[in-house]
């Protein structure tokens, strides 16, 4: 399970500046479970989308969107929804968001953030997408995330060292930051990448203390209670 919550409206309204259409995907997943994409808490964020003036071509729920395969087939039989909209925004983990981007031609926008709990998670077995930074900058690179699509998890750009498309690392594998120029620069957002904020603070990576004690995090982590301590002292 990989945890997320719903990014601000102030920042899923600013990757919507200068678009007026948009099709939205919910995970029925773990995204669900954590009260950010299930049905209620989809439908006012819907409102507010309408009352901010975006209009919603079409809304599609799927088992677990980080699955690749479901996801294309949810695109394709939504396919007059999604080409209607200007892009898609997605509420699911981050190898959700970046599902859709890659099985979509258009933009598609982070509605959450994936959060760290310690331990490994389980994940599809292809490839690791998400490193749970607690803050989603997918939307500066095109849905596709470089600290786990570059081999040396490169945040600002290529090494310089690819040679015709591939990792220095491993020759098989796609250099991640050619793989980002070229998404964004097929959708016409190149740009993008001269706007880019710092893409990972890693204060981000530590959970608060409300999520240090809920059930998500891991069980054998025990934070004592000031009132504990006093007992014991006394």
């Amino acid at each position: 399970m990989i945890a997320s919550e719903r990014k601000p409206l102030e920042e899923i309204l600013g990757y919507l500046d200068g678009e007026k259409k948009v099709f939205v995907v919910a995970c029925d997943g773990c995204s669900a479970g954590c009260k950010v994409s299930d049905p209620e808490h989809i439908a006012e964020t819907v409102k507010e989308l309408g009352a901010n003036g975006k209009t919603v071509t079409g809304m599609a729920r799927v088992e677990m969107v980080c699955n690749a395969g479901l996801s294309a087939l949810m695109l394709m039989q939504h396919l007059a929804q999604v080409n209607e909209a200007d892009s898609i925004l997605v509420f699911s983990c981050g190898d959700g968001i970046q599902a859709v981007a890659g099985a979509a031609e258009k933009p598609v926008h982070p509605g959450t953030n994936s959060i760290y709990f310690g331990g490994f998670q389980g994940l599809w077995r292809s490839e690791a997408k998400c490193a749970e930074c607690g803050n989603c900058m997918l939307d500066y690179t095109g849905g596709i995330c470089p600290y786990t699509a570059c081999s040396k998890s490169l945040l600002y750009g290529s090494c310089g060292g690819p040679k015709d498309g591939k990792c220095e690392v491993e020759a098989s594998v796609p250099c991640g930051w050619m793989r980002i120029y070229d998404r964004l620069a097929a959708l016409g957002k190149a740009e993008r990448l001269k706007a880019m904020p710092p893409l990972r603070d890693f204060k981000n990576m530590l959970p608060v203390k409300e999520r240090r004690r809920s059930s998500l995090y891991a069980l054998e982590y025990v934070e004592a209670e000031p009132e504990a301590s006093e007992s014991k002292a006394g």
